[in-house]
């Protein structure tokens, strides 16, 4: 399996809620030039977070690729979320996947499916790409590579 995760861009600072974050006009830019690195690349899953800033990075990433693939939100991927859960949760989406979310949990979920436990998580910025290779179980995936956008 490869497991694409991506960090939502860059987010306004307030709204009424966490949530409610719409992405700026420079985290847009970030999420298309990340979605490059996705392009020619197939997923059987795009899962996303319910928060605004994600669900409307999942749609840039669906445009920049001509994707027709549907957006499938998961409650299990806000940023105060359970990573172990999180991690769990991946067995019900057989195939390659590609989880668009927030930090704190990707990086701590990087971190436990490539060591196995919580205490080197990946420093991600905002619009970064994560692959990951091998059984989504902790301890058992690769990092095939790691994109910061520019």
């Amino acid at each position: 399996m490869t497991l694409w995760l991506l960090r939502h861009g860059e987010a306004e600072p307030r709204a009424r809620s966490d949530a409610e974050r719409a992405l700026t006009e420079h985290g847009r830019k970030e999420v298309r030039r990340s979605a490059e690195h996705l392009r020619g690349r197939s997923f059987s899953h795009i899962l996303v977070s319910p928060y605004l800033r994600a669900q409307q990075t999942a749609e840039i990433v669906r445009e920049v690729l001509g994707l027709a693939l549907p957006l499938t939100t998961v409650t299990w991927a806000t940023p105060d979320d359970s990573v172990r859960e999180a991690a769990h949760r991946l067995d019900d989406y057989p195939g390659d996947c590609l989880l668009v979310s927030h930090n704190p949990l990707l990086g701590n979920l990087s971190g436990l499916l490539i060591h196995g436990h919580l205490q080197q998580p990946l420093g991600l910025h905002t619009a970064s790409l994560v692959v990951l290779e091998g059984e989504p179980v902790p301890g058992l995936m690769t990092l095939a590579a790691l994109h910061h956008p520019r």
